[in-house]
């Protein structure tokens, strides 16, 4: 209905903001993590939103991207997560650490998520493990490279293989998946230079 709002931040809060288009204020709720990059009060500002609609209130949820909009959609598909939860969730991780996590039914990160328990946790990986595969995890951070399938492809692939060893040596598949994330994939890159790279990151997270 309202795919986004453009236009002056006028102020900030604990959980939300005011963006002023056309002389009307919008209060939005957002996660914490997108109030640390937003621009300065009276600087324009583009919020992508979602409107959430109930039989007593109506209320904009906003976010800086629509990869995090995507994300925030895909959290309220779950029975017992509301756009409160889902924000909750996305203050505290990023959509990419959050797909990691899922696909690596890692509950116990989930559940580090404010009003998100263990029993939550373990529902939100099991109504969306099967929306979610680790190439579109990866797709975003490839695309500003070549562009071309065939290379993209390719870089899934490694990724992959290189997460799958360092499982295999005992760490878990949540911080495999960062530290992979970490390496910026070259052309030629192998499955052990990659693997090498990753292990230097895998020590920090």
């Amino acid at each position: 209905m309202i795919a986004y709002i453009k236009g002056e931040l006028v102020t900030t809060y604990s959980d939300g903001i005011v963006v002023e288009q056309n002389g009307i204020g919008y209060e939005i709720g957002v996660p914490l993590s997108v109030m640390s990059e937003l621009p300065s009060p009276g600087e324009e500002v583009k919020i992508h939103t979602y409107l959430y609609v109930r039989e007593d209130a109506m209320k904009l949820y906003g976010f800086l991207t629509r990869d995090d909009l995507e994300i925030f959609k895909l959290l309220i598909t779950v029975s017992g997560i509301g756009p409160k939860g889902a924000l909750g969730i996305l203050s505290a991780m990023t959509p990419d650490d959050l797909r990691f996590a899922i696909l690596a039914g890692d509950t116990k990160t989930i559940a580090k998520a404010p009003g998100i328990g263990q029993k939550t946790a373990a529902k939100l990986v099991l109504e969306l493990k099967d929306k979610l595969n680790l190439s579109d995890a990866f797709e975003e951070r490839l695309s500003k490279g070549s562009g071309e399938n065939a290379a993209r492809e390719a870089g899934n692939h490694i990724r992959n293989e290189a997460v799958e060893a360092l499982t295999a040596l005992g760490y878990t598949s949540t911080d495999a998946l960062k530290a992979v994330r970490q390496v910026e994939l070259t052309e030629g890159m192998s499955v052990e230079e990659l693997l090498k790279q990753s292990l230097k990151y895998i020590s920090f997270i």
